[in-house]
């Protein structure tokens, strides 16, 4: 049976939206860097990682909008009713740890919603297990070889360029960083639009206006999705801009270049298997791992500890606000 049109329309305005706030929320991943080190001015660095997020449509196929979609709870289990409670747990924690400038996951918390959401409604026998213990897992995974990658990469790069004077070295990582800005906002696009993408063919199934059977949502929702991301990305979050690009440690062009590079790979690789990851988990701990090749005294683990602790609280805070809104919903429409 078909739901209503306005609702259905109204649930892919607000998933839209919701995919806007992700590329908003998330700009800081894309380009805190780049900008921290001076190699692009803030206005061109959202021109620059907002273009990148969207030539991403062209490049990734569609592993991580089937995880979304089929891979985390019982596909037969979601209505309209659970989209809205999804949506709205993972907009509100979008909104508070962007007014406090925390670098949380808007993947994790559209995750939190939908599990929420389903909980809500029918029991934690409708979670598909694999599929939460791979997002789970991927929560310490991402940043972990975020780490691994990006302070490796520091330790080649220092001694390739060991007998460079620091300026030279300074030249060309400006330019090179502009490469590994564009592969990360491509990882960005790639893994993140997708989770909408994802979302909204869970609705356009449950709702009854796409057959369950369909191998991939229509091409308007995953052109609209990367569009949303983009423009997100454009309007940047400034707030949290500032706590990767300079509290956490001091880049300079070459540390940037090394982050960009390991978080990239993270992100490709993590796409490439339809996993969803967070593209904030993966770049501050790809940001730790250059700071701390440096000296562990360059990398401040307070304000580490602070973000670790937003990852921690992520999931179960978005579920807690989608399962109020779903029994809120039922009242609504």
């Amino acid at each position: 049976m078909q739901i209503a049109f306005w609702v259905v329309a109204l649930l892919v305005v607000l998933a839209v939206g919701f995919d806007f706030m992700n590329g908003f929320h998330d700009a800081a991943n894309s380009i805190a860097t780049v900008v921290s080190t001076g190699v692009l001015k803030p206005q061109q660095a959202v021109l620059f990682a907002a273009f990148f997020n969207v030539l991403a449509i062209a490049i990734f196929h569609l592993q991580v909008a089937a995880t979304i979609g089929k891979g985390i709870v019982d596909p037969g289990i979601v209505d309209h009713h659970v989209i809205f409670g999804a949506l709205i747990g993972a907009i509100v924690w979008n909104v508070i740890t962007w007014w406090y400038g925390i670098p949380s996951s808007s993947s994790h918390a559209l995750i939190g919603g939908i599990v929420g959401a389903v909980v809500a409604k029918a029991g934690f026998g409708s979670l598909q297990a694999a599929g939460i213990l791979k997002t789970v897992l991927f929560i310490f995974v991402s940043p972990l070889l975020g780490f691994l990658l990006g302070s490796l990469m520091m330790v080649v790069v220092a001694w390739l360029c060991r007998r460079a004077s620091p300026i030279r070295v300074d030249n060309w990582f400006r330019r090179l960083q502009l490469v590994s800005a564009g592969l990360y906002s491509l990882g960005h696009g790639g893994n993140d639009a997708q989770k909408t993408i994802g979302l909204i063919w869970m609705l356009l199934v449950a709702s009854g206006y796409l057959s369950a059977q369909a191998s991939a949502p229509p091409d308007w929702v995953i052109l609209v999705c990367y569009l949303a991301i983009g423009l997100g990305t454009m309007f940047g979050g400034w707030r949290i801009v500032r706590t990767m690009g300079q509290k956490i440690t001091k880049l300079k062009p070459v540390g940037g270049f090394c982050a960009e590079t390991g978080g990239a790979i993270t992100l490709f690789l993590a796409t490439g298997l339809g996993i969803p990851v967070s593209t904030t988990h993966t770049i501050t701990g790809a940001i730790v791992g250059v700071g701390s090749v440096q000296r562990a005294s360059a990398v401040r683990w307070g304000v580490a500890g602070n973000i670790v602790w937003a990852w921690i609280f992520t999931i179960p805070a978005s579920a807690l606000v989608a399962g109020v809104f779903y029994w809120f919903s039922l009242v609504l429409f």
